[in-house]
């Protein structure tokens, strides 16, 4: 058996692993997408590494577009194979890829207005929103702590991650000619903090790991102080300086997070009585989602929903779906908090309002999670006092302000501890990808001084026999 790693390897996005069986049967685990690499981007898209149609299964560890926004072009190149998930993954991945190709489509249909006045020949977007519903027609949806079988020598069994809605770490069994050979995908790993999921479940020993380390570096803060911390840029933003807080936000996962902490405030009667915008109709069509799944809700918030039914949902918070909606707040001089997507201030909504707010002192940009180093909200970040949006420069006169703790991935320790389910002398190897190259070294020495060993940081397109 081989290992192939083809991205995510040394690096926060594009997630792809390909295993090759002695019977050459082709898995793909995880099918990502690149995300914030600039004009790279596209070029890595493309070039997948290997032929769709020979990929017999995908089987995809949770539903985020780094880690499964590639299926619809995989679909539209041929591949006819199983992509296998956990059936919140499915419903995720529904909207989310949709969403994907029209976002594909109207960013290649403005970029071939600028190269038809530079007189160069119109390009083919990667996938389109029809490719991608398409393309579940492939889904399978299986429960969690179920063992499945995709052929007569491989079975799989997803366990709950804590990463987000229906994500999973995939644990393969794969009978070989010299016996059968366990492997551990973690995914994504979450927090045992999370206000709306289940913690981690410990998962089957194996014999090889294949972890995340994208804060393999870094601790986070407890959920108390990130709840101080979201209520004293709210208040400091729209009571004190009269302006707007703009919260960019993966539309699955962390604007649920932050909308249910804000619930809460309201019903501790600590939030301010301002006006609140979820403007994202992803997140929208996410929440209806997250409501469908309450298997996977953690104790506290299935307690309070005997007490709230609703806990995405109060007095002026307003899901924002139509374009001239989302318009008007621009518009608007009252203060107000605009949750909006993407997270890492790439594409959507968001960019409109920050382009409309970044420029005056009186408003604030709070980040809650991860932003690639290429990204907008990298450069937002890292003090850049001027940034492009949208081919305009905007001078950054706006504070701004982070909060980590809202991360769905686990700081080192976390993600460390999780991984003690494993009974260390009985791994063979184990494999550190999602992750910058400085984390991941910082998580390896984390991990040796918990008694791991035979630990490699693969570059991408490296191999190794199983």
């Amino acid at each position: 058996m081989i290992i192939k790693f083809l991205g995510a390897a040394r690096e926060v996005t594009g997630s792809k692993h390909l295993i090759i069986t002695q019977k050459n049967k082709k898995i793909l685990l995880d099918c990502g997408m690149y995300q914030g690499k600039g004009i790279e981007t596209d070029s890595l898209n493309r070039d997948l590494g290997f032929d769709p149609q020979e990929i017999d299964h995908i089987i995809l560890s949770h539903a985020h577009i780094d880690h499964s926004g590639l299926i619809p072009y995989m679909y539209k190149l041929g591949f006819r194979g199983s992509v296998i998930c956990t059936n919140a993954t499915r419903d995720l991945c529904a909207i989310l890829l949709a969403d994907s190709g029209a976002i594909h489509e109207s960013d290649t249909a403005r970029f071939n207005v600028k190269r038809k006045k530079q007189g160069l020949p119109p390009i083919e977007t990667i996938y389109t929103r029809k490719d991608a519903v398409n393309s579940m027609q492939l889904f399978i949806g299986v429960a969690y702590d179920r063992k499945f079988y995709i052929d007569e020598n491989t079975k799989v069994k997803f366990t709950n991650s804590g990463h987000m809605l229906g994500s999973s770490v995939v644990s393969l069994e794969v009978a070989e000619t010299d016996g059968v050979k366990k492997i551990a995908f973690t995914g994504d790993i979450g927090r045992n903090s999370n206000k709306i999921l289940r913690e981690p479940t410990p998962f089957p020993q194996a014999d090889y790991l294949i972890t995340e380390a994208t804060y393999g570096d870094r601790l986070h803060k407890t959920t108390k102080e990130a709840r101080d911390e979201l209520l004293h840029v709210i208040k400091h933003t729209c009571l004190e300086k009269k302006g707007k807080l703009i919260i960019p936000s993966f539309s699955v996962g962390r604007t649920q997070e932050i909308v249910y902490t804000m619930n809460q405030m309201f019903n501790d009667g600590i939030l301010p009585r301002i006006d609140i915008f979820v403007d994202s109709p992803l997140a929208v069509n996410a929440t209806e989602i997250f409501r469908m799944h309450p298997e996977c809700f953690n104790d506290e918030i299935l307690h309070e929903m005997h007490m709230d039914p609703d806990p995405f949902g109060f007095d002026r918070l307003y899901y924002v779906r139509s374009v001239t909606d989302s318009k008007k707040i621009n518009y608007r001089s009252e203060p107000c908090v605009v949750i909006s997507a993407s997270g890492m201030m790439e594409a959507g909504r968001v960019k409109h309002h920050l382009a409309n707010t970044i420029s005056n002192f009186r408003n604030s940009i709070l980040a809650v999670g991860y932003c690639a180093p290429r990204t907008l909200g990298a450069k937002i970040l890292r003090g850049d006092h001027e940034v492009s949006i949208h081919g305009f420069k905007h001078p950054v006169r706006a504070e701004i302000f982070r909060i980590d703790s809202y991360s769905g991935h686990g700081d080192y320790n976390e993600m460390g501890e999780y991984l003690d389910c494993q009974i260390k002398d009985r791994l063979k190897k184990t494999f550190i990808v999602h992750g910058e190259y400085e984390p991941q070294q910082a998580f390896k020495q984390h991990l040796e001084s918990k008694g791991f060993s035979n630990i490699e940081i693969p570059e991408k397109g490296d191999w190794f026999e199983l």
